[in-house]
């Protein structure tokens, strides 16, 4: 298997495609052709330039949650299309098609678990649901999570990847930015923990909202973060943006984040923290 491996470094695109599918990844950031299950081991990302590879909600509590402890809630509640919205296509034949494709009820996924033995609530967005779109559905579950999160007394952890509000909900969706922002300021008044992780990419109304209001706001490295695209933005202000605009690092280096944690250690980091800020109160 070491010989197969050290040979696999140099394979060609050619051998790759001659294999079965689901054996190799390829880095999106420096070609390197990655043998699946390396992959897995290193948590979604390159050994050789560390680019974090976009994961599922799944793959999140994989790597974040004790193994045999997480509990998911709220898996039935599904969007509504209250506006009858049509654009290119109906909202319900995108919603159809996402269900099918992705076998999620929406954008977010939230329940309980432990990480290193320690009860947190813990919601988590995919990014594959429209693009980790925030409608009714995700401000309702987000909401909720948090409820179980004050009832309880543990803190609440937020993995947002998102393109931002979901346009086909309108006001619905916008409404959802003053929904969790206001119970956010009721659950700082029990001075519960809320840490919230930023993956890429955290942009629009997501990006306005709940995943800002962190006591603690941790980024992905190289993630992108912010509110328009930066295509967007130099076209309104016809000039060229600094480079590593809107990343994990240049938001750091001006306090928009609190660290850059890489996903291998992403884990211990949370533990750390929140050890920290849950006190004697720790379960």
């Amino acid at each position: 298997m070491a010989w197969f491996l050290r040979k696999s470094k140099n394979i060609s695109e050619t051998q790759i495609k001659e294999m079965p599918d689901g054996l190799w990844s390829k880095c999106p950031e420096c070609a390197t052709v990655i043998y699946r299950k390396e992959l897995v081991e290193n948590s979604f990302t390159c050994e050789k330039c560390d680019h974090h590879f976009r994961i599922s909600a799944q793959k999140y509590i994989e790597v974040l949650v004790d193994k045999g402890t997480w509990e998911e809630t709220d898996n039935k509640i599904r969007s509504a299309d209250p506006l009858e919205f049509v654009d290119t296509r109906p909202y319900k034949a995108r919603l159809k098609e996402a269900y099918t494709r992705t076998d999620l009820p929406d954008a977010v996924t939230t329940g309980i678990g432990k990480i290193n033995n320690m009860n947190i609530a813990l919601g988590c967005m995919n990014f594959g649901f429209i693009g980790g779109s925030m409608g009714s559905v995700v401000g309702e579950k987000f909401l909720r999570a948090g409820r179980r999160a004050l009832e309880a007394q543990m803190p609440f952890v937020f993995i947002s990847a998102s393109g931002g509000a979901r346009m086909q909900e309108a006001a619905l969706s916008l409404m959802q930015m003053a929904k969790t922002s206001a119970f956010l300021s009721e659950f700082a008044e029990a001075r519960l923990p809320y840490i919230s992780i930023l993956t890429d990419p955290t942009t629009g109304g997501v990006s306005a909202s709940y995943a800002m209001l962190g006591d603690i706001i941790i980024a992905e490295p190289k993630a992108l973060i912010g509110f328009a695209g930066p295509r967007i933005i130099e076209q309104t202000i016809r000039k060229k943006l600094p480079e590593g605009f809107q990343r994990s690092e240049f938001l750091l280096e001006r306090g928009f984040v609190d660290m850059v944690v890489h996903r291998k250690e992403l884990k211990s980091t949370v533990h750390t923290m929140l050890s920290h800020l849950m006190g004697n109160r720790n379960a």
